[in-house]
């Protein structure tokens, strides 16, 4: 996997995998989490995981509908976690090879461009 600027993985779109890819190491995905601003590496390695306190349940509401339309759009879907009426957690992983790929990495970037009321 090669390690791309959060601007570089924007541009890109989540490609269709069906498994029979090798799932990123420890190492490229520590790697490529250098560029990405607040995500980190799960303790399994095998997801990729950001965490945000919104301003209100709206306001984590609208942020979810926000990723799912980016989601929907790139074919690559995250795990969503909203806990606390206000504490909204995301995490990403394929799930056909059981860890992380390009398609991670890109909609991490692409959800970070998110703008929303968070604090």
């Amino acid at each position: 996997m090669d390690i791309e600027s959060a601007d570089s993985l924007v541009k890109k779109k989540c490609k269709p995998c069906e498994g029979g890819v090798d799932p990123a190491t420890r190492e490229e995905a520590l790697q490529q989490l250098e560029r990405l601003g607040g995500w980190s590496l799960t303790e399994d390695g095998q997801r990729i995981r950001k965490e945000w306190t919104a301003a209100n349940f709206m306001a984590a509401i609208d942020f979810f509908n926000q990723v799912a339309a980016i989601a929907e759009q790139d074919g690559h879907h995250p795990d969503l976690h909203l806990t606390r009426y206000r504490q909204v957690a995301i995490e990403l992983w394929t799930h056909a090879i059981g860890g992380l790929s390009e398609n991670d990495f890109i909609l991490a970037a692409k959800i970070d461009q998110i703008h929303w009321d968070c604090r």
